[in-house]
């Protein structure tokens, strides 16, 4: 028949009690995407110039920083729950651990550089 009681598969949970955690998650960073997304293509739309400088003060206010951070945020991690049902779902036994692994690492990876170079620009190193 399957696992898990008849209650259990009504409601959505399996056997590992999870649910639609993952599937709310989802959902949840792709809207917050299009939301960060569309502020980010307007507010580069109304800047007045795109060189380096112009760009560099832009991105140095916290009104722009902090909307930033959280679109690198909300992308990678909607990255990371993409990939990860690919994986779980084409991979089989140690070839799935190793891939998740080095999937985490390469989206933390990426993520904190990311995060590095807004902070470094928000408050104004060189």
């Amino acid at each position: 028949m399957g696992t898990g009681t008849s209650i259990g598969r009504v409601r959505g949970l399996g056997s590992a009690h999870e649910g639609p955690h993952h599937w709310w998650h989802q959902k949840i960073t792709a809207g917050s995407n299009i939301l960060l997304m569309s502020w980010l293509v307007i507010s580069l739309a109304r800047r007045p110039g795109y060189d380096y400088g112009t760009m560099r003060d832009w991105l140095s206010s916290a009104w722009v920083a902090i909307p930033m951070i959280l679109l690198v945020v909300s992308v990678f991690y909607h990255f990371r729950l993409g990939l990860q049902v690919v994986i779980e779902d084409y991979q089989r036994d140690e070839r799935r651990v190793v891939a998740m692994v080095l999937l985490n690492l390469f989206t933390a990876a990426v993520t904190g550089t990311a995060l590095f170079a807004i902070l470094k620009i928000a408050f104004g190193a060189n």
